[in-house]
């Protein structure tokens, strides 16, 4: 949940917001696309960029299993990597379970852990504290929404030593030699180590732009000073322009299907609470 969604969403609890304002970020071509996809290959780039890590093997700790978690764990598994996941919701940690993630509390295996990826949107997900248990060598990066995800700010102390190796490469050591590899200074890996697909940027954009159409050419009184999610006829919409990419043929309902499902056949096809 991106940290500009919340806030936009608090300003409209309190009255506070002056404008209607568009949820892009949650609409279904923005969340699955550029947070489910894009970071399933995007993690495995700046991490082999930054580091040139061999992932087989390794152990693997995912700070959430929001869609950009979803993402980077099935990456990291089809390479060989053991990945265990943290969650808050029991639904999303559900779902990593019946994927085969094993779910755990950071503080059982922070000690074991060859790299930890914070997925969360949240801040404070990887304490000082933690850092100090992690073992020599370990990579500790982050691809949520927010820099607060990785307590950095408790690194810039007189006892630890920064060394910069390469661009975007931080080695953190403890005065026992312990070395400790940050990746962005705790930005977000994904923009700051390696590219964004130009495929998954087009999705994106696509979907912002039909937004501000949609807020621009709206009657006067459809849009009240609140935030808004994208109509589900636009997210298809996006969909559509991409598709003829990949040769895709869409199947097209016939009137008796159409009225058996209770459908236009020009869509939506979905109902508002679908989920994806």
């Amino acid at each position: 949940f991106c940290n500009v969604t919340l806030w936009l969403y608090q300003l409209s609890k309190a009255g506070k917001l002056c404008v209607p304002a568009m949820n892009v970020n949650d609409s279904v071509t923005k969340q699955k696309f550029d947070n489910l996809y894009c970071c399933r290959e995007s993690i495995l780039d700046g991490l082999k960029r930054t580091t040139d890590v061999m992932f087989g093997g390794k152990q693997v700790i995912v700070c959430g299993y929001g869609e950009v978690g979803k993402g980077c764990c099935a990456a990291l598994k089809a390479l060989g990597a053991i990945v265990y996941v943290t969650e808050i919701d029991p639904i999303c940690a559900l779902q990593a379970c019946m994927d085969g993630f094993r779910v755990v509390k950071l503080n059982e295996v922070i000690r074991q852990v060859d790299v930890i990826i914070t997925c969360t949107g949240n801040k404070n997900v990887v304490t000082r504290d933690q850092l100090d248990r992690m073992k020599n060598g370990s990579i500790v990066c982050n691809m949520g929404h927010s820099n607060t995800e990785i307590d950095v700010a408790s690194l810039r102390t007189p006892e630890l030593t920064w060394e910069r190796v390469r661009s975007q490469v931080d080695h953190v050591i403890w005065p026992d030699g312990k070395r400790v590899i940050l990746l962005a200074e705790g930005r977000l890996l994904n923009l700051s180590c390696s590219t964004v697909p130009t495929f998954v940027l087009s999705i994106t954009a696509t979907t912002q732009a039909l937004a501000l159409i949609e807020l621009y050419n709206a009657p006067e009184g459809r849009y009240k000073q609140d935030v808004y999610l994208l109509p589900k006829k636009m997210d298809e919409y996006v969909a559509s322009l991409h598709l003829a990419t990949f040769d895709a043929h869409l199947t097209e309902l016939s009137d008796e299907q159409a009225k058996y499902l209770g459908l236009n056949k020009n869509g939506p096809f979905k109902p508002n609470y679908y989920r994806y």
